[in-house]
């Protein structure tokens, strides 16, 4: 890898897990729009929903972590909480009964640390989620991340009761340093246990969440994690960079800048792992993730039907996606919608009998256009440019990425080189619109490597 050119193109970048990013939302769509939205969808014809449900709580704090979270042990906040979820849920088949008519085609729970949920809280959960939901016949996907260190075979079973077939475990690394300044000591036994009781009671794919960035972390334990992940066999295999925000996320400071590799030193992590990875038969898909051959995203990118939202690369794409707790975004072909983020004013309003809204989005336009562009080259890693004019435009903005051979402008696409790769960040800046009409802003997003 040129150093030359990680250091040219190491900026602040958004990860594209939506366009407008989260940050340039112009606050434009009231809460009774963003239902009217949701109907509008779900009334055309063979359209498909997915539902994700946040959980905020975590007994610990990662100091890697970006997430929305509430750190506690007081577990007696698991009942109060699932009942607030279902009574959000509840207000939205009353104001949209046709959630109750078309078919759910996937649900992921996400956190936080969704099994700080007792085994009975997250059936009392599904209950009152399921008996009023209608899933799909047909390819159904239920997916949720756990933490190794608090999931048990009671969790498990009462995820298998419910459907559940796909689990998604935070590993992050293996060494113990890395884990002890990530405030994350979790044995490479521990996960070892549950990946073999969750292929005992059948889930039929097993995922890791890797990071790659992480204080302390070196070329040789960065070896390590990759081999021993190869030990466990994980289905599918996200490394994604680590994202170091300390505006955002104070408690990125618990650990030393100088501990933190950067530029070609950290890229050259992600490297090794890759190589790692591709030797052994794994698929890279997309800029950090891999999967076995004939695992469910290697066979969305050959049939290019991948997707990307908010959760990372995904073979389910579904015009709406409803988020219920704190936090969750949601979205449909027409706008974004995110919920409350302070669990006091999301009580409050679901309490109230409001939709616990805290800002939205309404797409315009040109946002719809270029969110099909960037989704086609995030996901396929080329597009078609929609006109004369962009063609022009693309040379321009992208002479230095066209010179330095990383993407091409053949006829009207534009196409990553295998070179672009690590670029492809980059290049999505050309279509983000707001982007460039905000740049001379202060710093919101980590850097692209």
């Amino acid at each position: 890898m040129d150093k030359k050119l990680l250091e040219k193109y190491d900026q602040p970048i958004p990860r594209y897990t939506s366009y407008p990013t989260v940050p340039y939302w112009e606050s434009n769509l009231t809460t009774d729009n963003w239902i009217l939205d949701i109907k509008k969808t779900l009334s055309q014809k063979d359209s498909s929903w997915s539902l994700y449900l946040h959980i905020p709580f975590c007994e610990s704090l990662c100091t890697f972590c970006g997430c929305n979270t509430i750190i506690t042990k007081n577990h007696k906040l698991e009942d109060p909480y699932v009942h607030t979820i279902l009574k959000e849920w509840e207000l939205y088949i009353k104001n949209v009964p046709e959630l109750k008519e078309r078919e759910l085609k996937h649900i992921h729970i996400g956190g936080g640390t969704p099994t700080f949920l007792s085994a009975e809280s997250l059936r009392v959960l599904f209950d009152g989620l399921f008996s009023s939901i209608k899933r799909t016949t047909k390819d159904f996907e239920a997916s949720i991340e756990v933490d190794p260190r608090r999931t048990n075979v009671e969790h498990l079973k009462v995820l298998r009761d419910f459907g559940f077939n796909r689990i998604s475990m935070g590993v992050q690394d293996f060494e113990h340093e890395v884990q002890r300044l990530i405030n994350r000591i979790q044995p490479f036994d521990i996960t070892k246990n549950l990946v073999d009781e969750s292929r005992k009671l059948g889930f039929t794919s097993v995922n890791f969440d890797l990071i790659y960035g992480l204080a302390k972390q070196t070329p040789e334990s960065m070896k390590n994690t990759a081999e021993q992940t190869l030990l466990l066999r994980p289905d599918r295999i996200a490394l994604y960079s680590f994202a170091l925000v300390p505006w955002i996320k104070p408690a990125q400071r618990l650990f030393k800048d100088e501990d933190l590799p950067t530029g070609a030193e950290k890229r050259e992590l992600y490297e090794i792992a890759r190589d790692i990875f591709l030797a052994a038969g794994y698929l890279e898909i997309g800029m950090d993730h891999f999967a076995l051959p004939n695992e469910d995203l290697s066979i969305a990118m050959r049939d290019k039907t991948l997707h990307r939202n908010f959760m990372g690369y995904t073979n389910q794409r579904t015009d709406l996606l409803l988020a219920l707790g704190i936090s969750g975004i949601s979205q449909t072909p027409y706008s974004f919608h995110q919920n409350e983020k302070l669990l006091p004013k999301y009580e409050e309003l679901l309490a109230q009998g409001k939709i616990p809204s805290f800002k939205g989005h309404a797409l315009t336009e040109m946002d719809q256009k270029r969110q099909k562009q960037i989704l086609e080259f995030i996901t396929q890693f080329e597009t078609k440019l929609e006109s004369d004019e962009q063609l022009t435009e693309a040379k321009q903005f992208l002479n230095d990425l066209i010179t330095d051979r990383l993407v091409t402008v053949d006829g009207q696409t534009l196409r990553l080189t295998a070179e672009g790769k690590p670029f492809l960040r980059n290049v999505c800046t050309f279509f983000d619109e707001r982007l460039k009409l905000k740049k001379s802003q202060s710093q919101i997003f980590s850097k692209s490597l």
